[in-house]
């Protein structure tokens, strides 16, 4: 079974995104070993400068280096990645699964975004949209996400 982790800087606080993040997760157990770690977005002044963003980015990057496993494929969600269709995500996941790696660590930024650091260790930058969304809701729509791509992979009608 593939390992999913997802690594979230900031923390889910609005009870209706726990809510549908915790149904997708509760719907996933059955395709794979899902795991989320939330960690801490860094905090800046009302009026931060280029720099104080920049080590605010840097140090979030720190700690998702800490946690990103060995020998995981990473894959960044970031605006400036590759849009891909569900069916293109469903052959992602099952190119992944069938590459040897059994370990799957998608990465979701906070309301900055992800360090240039951690975008260039990742084997693969997925763009939900060329829109922003609040990196909460990225969440719930990548849990959706990657739970129709299960579904599509088994056939399933959810897909339709």
């Amino acid at each position: 079974m593939l390992g999913i982790k997802l690594i979230c800087v900031g923390k889910l606080k609005e009870q209706y995104y726990y809510d549908a993040a915790a149904e997708y997760m509760r719907r996933l157990g059955s395709f794979c070993k899902l795991e989320v770690e939330e960690l801490p977005e860094s905090r800046l002044s009302l009026n931060p400068s280029e720099a104080d963003i920049e080590n605010a980015l840097a140090q979030e990057a720190g700690r998702i280096e800490l946690r990103l496993p060995q020998n995981c494929a990473v894959v960044t969600l970031c605006v400036e990645g590759t849009p891909l269709d569900s069916e293109q995500l469903s052959q992602l996941l099952q190119k992944f699964a069938l590459s040897g790696r059994s370990r799957l660590c998608f990465v979701i930024g906070g309301s900055l975004g992800l360090h240039d650091r951690i975008k260039q260790r990742a084997d693969f930058s997925l763009s939900m949209s060329k829109m922003t969304f609040p990196h909460h809701l990225a969440r719930v729509m990548l849990l959706e996400q990657l739970y129709r791509g299960f579904k599509i992979a088994e056939g399933s009608k959810y897909h339709k």
